[in-house]
């Protein structure tokens, strides 16, 4: 049984009348009259008394006119969900970020967007790289910011730009006056640095640095990627920390001053990570509006990988 058949036979019971029931279908009568007499012989009953001059329903037909119009209700139900669930989709922005992969132009642009589509809902949640990289990857985000290097083989990469190292001073340290400071003068001290995991590319790019430098620093490994608790910590007098330069963007902290490192200091590259040739228009928008003129191109990943500057 159809859908078709049930719209048929609705509207010939409604009409009672084939001719009818084709104009409001906009199809030819006999059309109506055949489907209905398939509907007839699937079912196995008769649904309607006719004779030349009028057409009536049988006690079957009156029973399954109830029943058709329950079906074709939730059909129509259904569909409209189907069509909104696909316009929320097509209206909606999920991006995730590392919360120390994070420039401050994101939020701006952001903003920007909300602007220029007023029906756009955008979602933003943070994780590790390797997290957001498998969320793009099954649909579940959009859009990832992450640092690289990340395991993005097959994805869209766009870079945003290169971010350096900061260091965080607690107000007092005999540096914390200064224009900026060169690696060989944080290295013997204590350094509070995030998780490796909070941001591998990140660690890597100190711990490479400061190897090709000559230099063994001791690394205060905190506990969880919570940024204000390295503040707190730096603060606290626990050591300085190593952090990167959007950190020092987006967060501030009693108490600690932030120092940039001199020109042999680590960086790393942040990029927005997509599905490759995605059609997604708050995507599209999204990665329009992160491309600046004097950006980076953007590359593909599986033609050409991006590796973070050490």
């Amino acid at each position: 049984m159809e859908l078709r058949h049930l719209r048929y036979f609705v509207a010939v019971a409604e009409e009672l009348h084939f001719r009818r029931a084709g104009e409001r279908l906009h199809v030819a009568q006999p059309a109506v009259s055949e489907q209905v007499r398939k509907l007839e012989e699937e079912l196995g009953v008769r649904l309607f008394n006719r004779t030349k001059r009028s057409v009536s329903l049988t006690e079957a037909g009156a029973v399954l006119l109830t029943e058709a119009r329950r079906v074709l209700e939730q059909a129509e139900i259904a569909r409209l969900a189907a069509r909104n669930a696909r316009d929320r989709a097509t209206s909606r922005l999920r991006l995730g970020y590392m919360p120390t992969s994070l420039p401050g132009s994101i939020p701006r642009t952001l903003q920007r967007l909300a602007v220029a589509m007023p029906r756009l809902e955008t979602t933003i949640e943070p994780g590790s790289g390797l997290e957001l990289i498998a969320a793009v990857r099954s649909e579940r985000l959009d859009g990832a910011i992450v640092s690289l290097p990340v395991p993005a083989a097959g994805l869209r990469t766009t870079v945003l730009g290169e971010q350096r190292a900061m260091a965080a001073l607690p107000v007092l340290h005999d540096q914390a006056i200064s224009s900026e400071i060169r690696l060989e003068q944080v290295a013997p001290e204590r350094i509070v640095v995030l998780p490796r995991e909070a941001n591998r590319p990140f660690y890597d790019a100190v711990v490479a640095a400061s190897h090709n430098a000559g230099l063994s620093p001791t690394l205060v490994e905190m506990p969880d990627s919570q940024i204000e608790q390295v503040l707190l910590a730096v603060a606290s007098g626990a050591g300085m920390a190593l952090l990167p330069q959007y950190v020092a963007e987006r967060y501030s902290a009693p108490g600690v001053r932030f120092v940039p490192l001199g020109a042999d200091q680590p960086a790393v590259t942040t990029a927005v990570v997509t599905r490759r040739d995605t059609e997604h228009m708050p995507t599209v928008a999204f990665l329009r509006a992160v491309s600046q003129p004097d950006r980076p191109r953007e590359l593909v990943t599986s033609r050409m990988p991006v590796i973070a500057a050490a």
